[in-house]
């Protein structure tokens, strides 16, 4: 470790500690304190310090704990005041203990352990890196006692059970000196019930893992209720009582020992961090009196006959699919910020979620196929949208990155294709959210014949009504479309889902900038009450469904952080964070380096020609300089950034080369170089392969393909039947059309299909083709409806129940 200060760093970026030990100094002293040190720095004009600015520094001596020298620091670290010249300063001033605190110390952690909550099951893991002047040693403690074995830097316990739960520490001894880490807490929640699982992100996201039940129970009885999230750090609670906080109710459990009746009501936990926050739902509680009910204690009967029925899940699985990136048609903004909210939304629900963007014709496809392979009967099936799309003739087609212009069926997803196949799955519920346009394609005259089964178990949501437009709003930074920008306000209520989306609907109506152009339309078969926040309870497949959680969990598994040493004496730390299924990030960090060194930086390069990486945008300061917006505020910081996105289109182990560059005073600060080339595998959603060749029982079977027998091939037509697109998706005549009078909000259309038109389309008389007459099982005629029926001998009949159990609700 080297007792040369690093005279580049800046002011702002002092530790903690050594910021609070210098403020001390300066704040006691009289004749050279914090005053002195500000004459010293407005003599020195790079820094500008003004008597206003110092008078507003004195100030803070009337604030509690108020410090005038940390107020004078912090104007200094934004006006690009160094280290190097806060210790000249600190020379000048003559204060020899100030400046004595800016001097490494013998021994110093540079990564604390951080709290963590998990699951029983799996892995803990916990951090804490020190340096000194001699070789480091760790010693780890749970409470009073040692932790076996656990002299490393990092404490892996794999896996963890409940008895590994309580109060974790490091001791770092070096030579003669040593120091104590921060305590550190470690929750460990045992989930009896399959919640789902997602890919955690490095920084420990929370997620909500277990959920408060519905109570009934009697006077004089112990209440308890219990729920619980899982993240790093441990996340905070606060239980509310009909919408009002519960005074010391502050843990996972809220125990009350002798319940009486004014204890009932409805309950739920707010549960937060540092950086977010969430409620779980909202249940209710009932205390009886026991002479209300005849004095009969423990009469099952009684309260089988009073409690509601529970509507369960056998698992919970969404598939959100966001395509922004189009290679022959408009490019779109909101679908990447759409796809993250929701994302994090319905993780909270305990749903398996995997998010995607910017998927080929092939991967959505696959994704389909990888979604489809996750259901099985009870499950809850969720299928979110945005992008560009149409729709002809009752059937909505989603449209891939790659889509040709013009686009038709073949070289589009069929999401009545999708129903069938989930249907077939005997699923307990279907959920499709479409944000996405429905005008006609004219280029596309084909009309699939989807032969659905009559199931009471379907919802649709889709952001607009039939033959509209769907808009995202004009903005120069990150915003949502229309559809969820009111949907994540609703998404976690604990109602039906079609109550959920009329509320979303209601409140679409009263937005001004769409009013009048863009209303969500909600079909639904839905006869049960159920709601996407219904618990979880495994049926009679759960061995099955547990191990394909575990092969879609697989797949959203984050590779290992790892330090790195150089053959130099440098360290570097490599870590990841997931910011989509398909989007990994990877920043790198100085954690060591040597005493003679001048300047040390750590970058990555070399990556696979098959992903998406800017060589650009790589090995940013900032996260938001390298496309990282979503995400920033939960990566650790001093770092380098890169963005590594389409990890689907991987086929190979993620190969790439880290590159130390460092400078030496005695070789007159000449570059040196060092690399090492580092192998993490597929990460995350690569290990799926969603670039191989379309399975033939795939999707593809029931989405209309050029050449199948019921489909002759087709061309594009020429120039004189192109439509002229402007770059907010849609026909000149048509934006100009839609855009609001009122100018303080900007309208663009959103997810349009290419070559639409303004025509409304009319629904020819139904039909149903004939079981045999074509291998794909389409129509080609453009004047059939395509409405979904079962292949009965009666099939008016069984067509107009199916059409009367879908209420359509267009606002």
């Amino acid at each position: 470790m080297s007792d040369a200060l690093d005279r580049s760093a800046r002011v702002g970026l002092l530790k903690e500690p050594l910021v609070k030990k210098l403020c001390e100094v300066l704040d006691k002293s009289s004749s050279k304190g914090w005053r002195r040190l500000g004459e010293i720095v407005a003599s020195d004009r790079r820094f500008r310090v003004s008597p206003d600015d110092m008078e507003m520094c004195s100030l803070k001596v009337l604030e509690l704990e108020g410090s005038p020298s940390r107020t004078l620091l912090r104007l200094m670290g934004e006006r690009g005041c160094t280290t190097g010249h806060l210790a000249d300063y600190l020379q000048t001033l003559g204060n020899t203990d100030a400046l004595q605190c800016l001097k490494p110390a013998a021994l110093q952690i540079l990564i604390q352990p951080q709290s963590v909550a998990l699951v029983c099951g799996h892995n803990l893991r916990l951090s804490c890196h020190a340096v000194g002047k001699s070789p480091v040693q760790y010693q780890w403690f749970k409470s009073k006692e040692e932790v076996p074995n656990s002299f490393s830097s990092d404490l892996v316990i794999g896996p963890v059970y409940l008895k590994d739960a309580g109060f974790y520490i490091c001791r770092v001894n070096c030579g003669g000196a040593f120091e104590f880490s921060q305590w550190v807490q470690v929750d460990v929640l045992d989930v009896s019930v399959s919640c789902g699982q997602g890919y955690h992100s490095l920084e420990g996201r929370l997620k909500l893992v277990i959920q408060p039940q519905s109570q009934r129970t009697y006077v004089g009885e112990t209440l308890q209720l219990e729920c619980g999230a899982v993240g790093r750090p441990v996340p905070r609670y606060q239980w509310h009582r009909n919408g009002v906080p519960v005074p010391n109710a502050t843990r996972r459990k809220l125990v009350i020992p002798h319940s009486m009746q004014d204890h009932g009501g409805r309950y739920r936990c707010e549960i937060s961090s540092s950086t977010e926050r969430m409620w779980t739902n909202e249940v209710d509680v009932a205390i009886d009196d026991v002479y209300a009910i005849g004095g009969v204690l423990g009469s099952s009967e009684f309260l089988l006959n009073n409690v509601p029925e529970q509507l369960f899940a056998t698992d919970k699985v969404a598939l959100l699919i966001g395509n922004l990136s189009y290679q022959n048609h408009p490019r779109l903004k909101a679908p990447m910020v759409d796809v993250y909210d929701l994302t994090n939304l319905l993780r909270q629900m305990n749903f398996q979620v995997v998010s995607l963007l910017d998927l080929t014709e092939a991967e959505m496809r696959n994704a389909v196929d990888e979604f489809l392979s996750l259901l099985h009967k009870g499950v809850y099936g969720l299928l979110y949208y945005a992008g560009h799309g149409y729709e002809n003739y009752g059937n909505s087609f989603m449209v891939p990155v790659d889509a040709p212009s013009p686009y038709r069926s073949a070289n589009c997803l069929c999401v009545q294709s999708i129903l069938k196949l989930m249907q077939e799955k005997e699923t307990g519920l279907n959920v499709f959210l479409l944000d996405m346009c429905r005008k006609r394609n004219i280029h596309d005259d084909s009309a699939p014949n989807n032969v659905l089964r009559v199931t009471a178990n379907i919802v649709f949501g889709y952001a607009t009504c039939q033959d509209a437009e769907a808009f995202e709003l004009s903005s120069s930074g990150l915003t949502n479309g229309v559809f969820v920008k009111f949907l994540k306000r609703r998404l976690l209520d604990d109602e039906k889902v079609t109550v959920v989306l009329d509320r979303v609907a209601e409140d679409m109506g009263q937005f001004d900038a769409t009013k009048g152009k863009q209303a969500l339309e909600i079909r639904s078969s839905l006869s049960e009450r159920r709601a996407l926040t219904d618990p979880i309870l495994p049926g009679d497949s759960a061995d099955l469904a547990h191990a394909r959680s575990l092969q879609w969990a697989k797949a959203h598994e984050l590779p290992e952080s790892m330090c790195l040493n150089f053959d130099c004496g440098a360290q570097i730390k490599l870590g990841f964070a997931a910011e989509f299924s398909n989007v990994l990030i990877i920043y790198t960090r100085i954690v060591k380096k040597p005493e003679d060194m001048s300047f040390c930086q750590a970058h990555v390069t070399d990556f696979s020609q098959d992903l998406d990486v800017d060589p650009k945008e790589m090995n940013r300061e900032t996260p938001e300089e390298t496309g990282i917006y979503l995400l920033s505020s939960n990566l650790p910081q001093h770092c380098l950034y890169t963005r590594v996105s389409s990890l689907q289109k991987l086929r190979e182990e993620l190969v790439f080369t880290v590159c130390l560059q460092g400078t030496f005073t005695a070789m007159d600060d000449e570059p040196v170089h060092w690399t090492k080339s580092i192998d993490i595998g597929k990460p995350l959603i690569a290990r799926l392969d969603l670039n191989r060749a379309v399975r033939r029982n795939s999707c593809l079977q029931t989405c209309l393909m050029p050449h199948s027998p019921s489909h002759s091939p087709c061309h594009s037509p020429g120039p004189e039947h192109h439509l002229h697109h402007h770059h907010h998706r849609g026909s000149p005549q048509d934006h100009n059309r839609l855009l609001p009078q009122n100018h303080y909000l900007d309208v663009c259309e959103h997810q349009g299909a290419a070559g639409v038109c303004g025509d409304p389309f009319c629904v020819g008389p139904s039909h149903s083709e004939p079981a045999g007459d074509s291998s794909w099982g389409l129509s080609s005629s453009p004047g059939r409806l395509s409405t979904p029926i079962e292949a009965t001998d009666d099939i008016n009949e069984l067509q107009t129940v199916f059409i009367n159990s879908l209420q359509l609700q267009q606002q």
